[in-house]
Parts: structure tokens; sequence; C-alpha cells
């Protein structure tokens, strides 16, 4: 089943410039100078019939060889008409039950000269996109607040997303080295079959304190070993909008003041919500951080991307009976 090319100005290859006149059955004397060119849609077959096929007009009476290459470019014409056409049926849709796809854009990051593409640091060194008040926690979906007088620190002995006091002091039990007043910092838990927050927290917390007052990574006793300890609160709390669990230690070391050591594991608000655990290390006595601040930090955690002004973030933990 085919359809005639319906009349119409059509370009005059013989003639460049001009466009000749088709009557829909051949071509006129008729001629004039292009217009803004609009390519005559197809008809579409209705279901179950064949496709629609147009002839494409006979050459134009300038000659052999202008014949032709008129009858391909009317050709050309029809065929665009037709893509166009069915492109612009194809992209409506009647049915609210399916999807349209929209294109999407990225935003361009610009630098401080306004071109795109800039990622310049800001004067303590991180790039600009990045804030400097929060440990970010690309892994987990997270990030955390950092403290007034706490940094966070480039690398660390155990490459463990950290951000501790910035005043240091050299270890009771071990000479030339550090140690920090505070410290917390988020790991991604493995070689675990526990699967709650609890589990996960009660197994945690042994090892959050053999590293924090026991021994370091590296296997100096920085504060004697760890000579007692005692659980001073546990529970749920929330943290991110997920249900989490806390447990907190007071250890007590051979050397020092001992301190304050706290698991705090919880699911990532981002994708899988693969468990996320935090832990907290504060020093005891009068030069260790507020016990306060480990909750202050706790309801701060917050997804990526969202405002300090988000509610349903966090909760008030119980504080520890000394």
């Amino acid at each position: 089943m085919s359809y005639p090319t319906p009349p119409g100005w059509y370009p005059d290859t013989a003639a460049p410039g001009t466009e000749r006149w088709w009557d829909g059955t051949a071509w006129t004397a008729h001629t004039r100078a292009p217009a803004a060119p609009v390519p005559a849609p197809m008809p579409m077959p209705m279901p179950g019939q064949a496709p629609v096929h147009a002839p494409v007009p006979a050459p134009a009476p300038q000659g052999g060889g202008s014949g032709r290459a008129v009858a391909l470019v009317v050709a050309g014409a029809v065929v665009v008409g037709a893509v166009v056409t069915g492109a612009v049926l194809l992209s409506r849709n009647d049915d609210p039950g399916t999807p349209v796809a929209h294109a999407s854009q990225s935003p361009t990051r610009t630098g401080s000269d306004g071109a795109p593409g800039g990622d310049d640091p800001s004067p303590d060194g991180t790039p600009a996109h990045e804030d400097a008040n929060v440990l970010t926690d690309q892994l987990n979906g997270i990030t955390l607040p950092i403290p007034d007088g706490w940094e966070r620190p480039d690398r660390t002995a155990d490459e463990a997303l950290t951000m501790r006091t910035k005043d240091s002091y050299e270890c009771p039990g071990a000479s030339s080295s550090y140690c920090y007043h505070g410290t917390v910092t988020t790991r991604t838990p493995g070689g675990t079959d526990a699967t709650t927050p609890e589990a996960l927290a009660k197994e945690d917390i042994a090892d959050a304190a053999d590293r924090a007052y026991e021994e370091d990574i590296v296997g100096r006793r920085i504060h004697g070993g760890i000579t007692a300890h005692r659980q001073t609160a546990a529970g749920e709390v929330t943290v991110a909008g997920r249900t989490g669990y806390f447990i907190r230690w007071k250890v007590t070391t051979a050397k020092g003041p001992g301190g304050y050591v706290e698991s705090l594991a919880f699911p990532s608000p981002a994708g899988s919500e693969s468990p996320v655990i935090v832990r907290f290390a504060f020093d005891a006595g009068p030069d260790g951080p507020s016990l306060a601040l480990m909750d202050t930090v706790t309801k701060g955690i917050r997804p990526i991307g969202a405002k300090a002004t988000d509610g349903g973030v966090g909760s008030a933990v119980e504080h520890p009976g000394g």
C-alpha cells in the first residue's frame, strides 16, 4: 500500500538556490527562492497494515542528470519527514503507568576563576567542595561533625578515616610515641557473622579498647596495657535516621589516666545499608574531652548531602555513670 507524495516546494538542483513546485503528480514550471523547509510527514500505518512507502516524484524536466539529482533530494526530504514524525509519535506517552526517560545534566564545577572543572583547594588544603568542618566517609555515605580543637589528619597508621584532638602528648607507656586525648574513627566491619547493630557493637568493643589503650597497630603498649575495664553505658540510639546500638567502656591502664571507649554500630543510610562502626576513644582525667562530646558527635552524624537542619537524625545517648 502506498500514498502519493504530497504537493509542495522541493529543491531544484538544476537551478541552485531555487525550489520547484511538485503538484502531486508531476513537476510544474513554477519556481521560487527557497523558504525554511518543512518536510511533509508520512501517514503512519494503522495496526495490521504494511509499512507506508511514498513514491519518489518523477524527475523535474531539466535534463537527465539534473532530474535524477532532484529526485534523490526529494526522496531524502520525504524520509526525513517520516523519521521526524515517527520520533514525535514515539515520544508521546499516554499511559501514566509507563515511565518516561528524561535526559539528565550534571552540574558543572567551577574554580575560583569561574572556569569549568575547577577544584581549588581551601586555605587548609582540603578540596573546595568538601566541608572542612565535617569528616566525610564516602564509602559509608555519612558525615561527622569535627569538634572545635580537633583535626582531620591526612594519613593515619591503620588508614582508618579519623579525626582527633589537635593537641598531642608523649605516650606514657612508650617513649618517642605520641598519643591524642581524643580520637574518632569510622570503619566497615568485615569477617564477622554478626548481623545486628547490637551484635556488631558487642563484638567490636573489645578490639576498639585494645587498639586505643592496649597496643597500637605496630605493637607498642603506649599506655602500658589495659589492667581492667567496666561497662558504663549501652543501648539503642538513632543515627542518621537508622536504629543503631552503642556500648561504652571505661578502661584502666597500667600507665596514664586510662580512658573511655565506645563502639557505635548502625546501618549505613546509603545504598544497601551495610553496617558502619564508629569508634570513640577519649582519655579520662582533666585533659580528656568531655564525654558529652561523644553524644554531640553521634547526634551530628548525617547522610552525605543532608543539611545540618535536617530533622530525625540522632538522639540523646545516656551518659555513663562515671
